[in-house]
């Protein structure tokens, strides 16, 4: 059954679902989950995070509504176990155009035949340098950059089609930019630069701290000769190419040039909130009505009355939201 389209206060369609399936990871990275924070951090207990089951079922709500693409999150996805039985559930989908994972890599080489054989086809893999040193202080726990970069060769041994997310900080990896492209660039992978954002409440962001993607672009061009791409509707990133050697690079300029007023993502938490921004301070909880005996056809009205009213964009008006309220960590809806 196809879905009646639903769009918010600024004409924008719900097209995309972001599903967090744990808050947990194998990482500590500064950015998202600092090891000092977290240290002694209350994660979910298992019976307040959805089933399979349940994430099925609001998702096959969701194509009601409208969403078309689905990308499973964390946390870190793959510490979840026995994740490939909810992507054979979500691979059946077949309203869905796109299913996809976002994953720091580690488990890759354990997981990627399963997961394919499940179904999923598209990966997007965050790595913020390629020197071991730097990679170590970033990740909070020193792991060598080469269980990453195994990862990604199993993966695309298997046959998944892969990009490469590296946040640019100023100050931690900004010289890794150019290591990063040329490796990539040799595998034929895209890789995408995403800037320093303000998500959630412990990454001790300063936007002095922001690379902007015209400043990677110009180190880039020191290199590779750079054309620009079409950027779909939608799309968080601004796809280039380079024209000797076909390198696909993308930049997701958030800071510097907020894509806000195209958005058509939510987030769904792994215990069931969903949140209609990045940067929301709350969210409105869908597994109370799950357990309660909520029809589906109420599931879909209450999540069109929430997109209906939604009229977020943070990022467009970062400068009036400094000093406000406390935001959703990015571990707990993922990225």
């Amino acid at each position: 059954m196809m879905g009646m389209p639903v769009t918010d206060l600024f004409g924008r369609p719900l097209e995309s679902l972001r599903i967090s399936v744990t808050d947990r990871c194998n990482l500590r990275c500064t950015y998202c989950m600092p090891k000092a924070i977290f240290a002694h951090h209350a994660f979910l207990a298992a019976d307040r995070l959805l089933t399979f089951d349940e994430i099925e079922r609001l998702a096959r709500v969701f194509v009601r509504v409208g969403v078309r693409k689905i990308r499973l999150t964390g946390g870190e996805p793959l510490v979840r176990s026995g994740l490939e039985g909810l992507v054979g559930k979500l691979s059946a989908l077949p309203e869905l155009t796109e299913l996809a994972l976002s994953t720091n890599g580690l488990l890759l080489r354990q997981q990627a035949a399963a997961l394919y054989k499940a179904g999923l086809r598209r990966i997007n893999l965050s790595l913020d340098a390629i020197d071991d040193g730097v990679f170590g202080e970033i990740n909070g726990l020193g792991r060598p950059v080469e269980h990453v970069l195994d990862g990604i060769e199993a993966a695309l041994e298997t046959g998944f089609r892969i990009k490469v997310n590296m946040v640019v900080q100023r100050g931690v990896n900004e010289a890794q930019i150019l290591p990063m492209a040329r490796h990539f660039a040799e595998r034929k992978i895209p890789l995408r630069f995403i800037e320093f954002m303000d998500v959630g409440n412990v990454n001790g962001w300063k936007r002095e701290m922001v690379v902007g993607g015209e400043e990677v672009r110009g180190i880039l061009s020191t290199e590779f000769d750079l054309a620009t791409e079409q950027r779909p509707s939608g799309d968080t990133a601004q796809n280039y190419h380079c024209r000797r050697t076909g390198a696909v690079f993308g930049f997701v300029d958030s800071v510097s040039k907020p894509f806000c007023r195209d958005c058509n993502r939510l987030r769904l938490s792994a215990d069931g909130r969903i949140f209609t921004c990045l940067f929301a301070e709350s969210g409105h909880d869908l597994r109370e009505a799950l357990r309660s005996g909520t029809s589906d056809e109420e599931l879909a009205a209450q999540i069109s009355r929430l997109w209906s009213v939604r009229d977020d964009r943070y990022s467009e008006l970062r400068a009036e939201h400094r000093g406000g309220g406390t935001k959703i960590e990015m571990s707990y809806i993922g990225g």
